[in-house]
């Protein structure tokens, strides 16, 4: 018989000497990930054998509009045994802590990896007219006891919420990685494509430098980034997330976030930041200059990431999240190629799920996310 687990909340001290246990937690699950959305309410909670803490996350709580009621979000999270045949021993706890904090819905993302695609998969499907998305490919690799598990929270009152759906934005279900456990720099390049390969040397050739940023280059990242987000078609976020980013993740770790700047000529062609928990290192934002575009400063930049993240010890590097589509025609798919070109693989994860508690607030809640947009 399995013994029953208690959960109740953490000090940020004890939440981050378990993720320090661990072999990686998404830094969406740090404590300090909560002074960075600083418009939800932070709480660091345990799961407790007896003693012994066996499991943790945090939730950002919401508010309601005039009411002390709240949706409680674990992005990423949390990081417990999703493995375990009696999930409920876990979510069950959980659900009963949230709801006399006040939840009237609870919205988790499971960082689990059901599936995988190797990158000779995805590009030979990019070229196959009869297959038009991931999840319509054969995988490469298949976790049964992950991919249980979403008819484990099915049958205990779970819904997963639509890829466009629901009231955030959440976090992506399809990522891509490049595996890094026991591979050198040569293995790496090996892997990736001709086009990736070339343009790391044509960037060296053309002289672009990649150094390491300090949070007074924040602005300078900004002003890239925007130009980014202008000529993409997408709404940035203000340099104050990003310095609220960088002092909260680096007083908890110095060198948990990174920033890359790549020069050509005093210019600053790209930039990017990365960040690292534990085995896992992943790259959160990026951003160039339309000028330049041929010195390929982006690939220079991404090469020195990958150098770093397997120079300190990383066995992951993560490109986050890329769409589910394969159309050769649709036009998000030059950024899966862009992605695919490093030789890694297409993810998973079990998607964000969400328990409604108070169906009525819930709903409202709901329609009034959607009208913020």
């Amino acid at each position: 018989m399995t013994s029953s687990l208690v959960v109740r909340t953490i000090t940020d001290a004890e939440h981050r000497a378990f993720v320090r246990s661990r072999a990686a937690v998404s830094f969406l699950q740090t404590p300090a990930w909560a002074s960075v959305k600083n418009d939800w309410r932070g709480e660091s909670i345990g799961w407790f054998e007896g003693a012994r803490l066996v499991g943790a996350g945090l939730v950002l709580y919401r508010q309601m509009p005039k009411l002390k009621r709240y949706l409680a979000y674990l992005p990423e999270g949390p990081d417990i045994d999703w493995t375990d045949p009696d999930l409920d021993r876990w979510l069950s706890p959980m659900t009963t802590h949230l709801k006399r904090a006040g939840a009237f819905g609870i919205r988790m993302g499971p960082a689990v990896v059901g599936r995988r695609w190797h990158a000779s998969t995805i590009k030979a499907a990019v070229a196959d007219p009869a297959l038009g998305s991931l999840s319509e490919t054969p995988a490469d690799e298949m976790n049964d006891d992950v991919l249980a598990v979403a008819g484990r929270l099915r049958s205990a009152g779970w819904r997963e919420i639509g890829l466009d759906g629901g009231f955030a934005a959440g976090q992506p279900k399809y990522n891509f990685q490049l595996p890094l456990a026991d591979k050198s720099e040569a293995d790496v390049l090996a892997g990736m494509n001709q086009q990736w390969r070339r343009n790391i040397k044509k960037a060296t050739k053309n002289g672009v430098e990649v150094s390491h940023g300090t949070r007074d280059d924040l602005a300078e990242f900004h002003t890239v980034y925007a130009e980014t987000a202008e000529r993409d078609g997408f709404t940035p976020r203000p340099l104050s997330y990003f310095q609220r980013m960088w002092d909260a993740l680096t007083a908890e770790e110095p060198d948990r976030m990174v920033l890359y700047l790549a020069r050509h000529e005093g210019d600053l062609v790209a930039a990017t930041t990365l960040v690292r928990v534990g085995g896992h290192a992943w790259y959160s934002y990026g951003a160039s200059t339309t000028a330049k575009r041929d010195v390929r400063g982006s690939n220079a930049v991404q090469w020195a990431m990958m150098r770093d993240a397997m120079a300190a010890g990383a066995s992951v590097y993560d490109m986050r999240g890329i769409t589910e589509t394969l159309d050769a025609e649709d036009p998000q798919i030059g950024l899966i190629q862009f992605k695919v070109g490093t030789g890694g693989e297409a993810v998973e994860h079990l998607g964000e799920w969400d328990l409604p508690l108070n169906r009525v607030l819930y709903t409202g809640f709901t329609q009034y996310m959607k009208r913020r947009g």
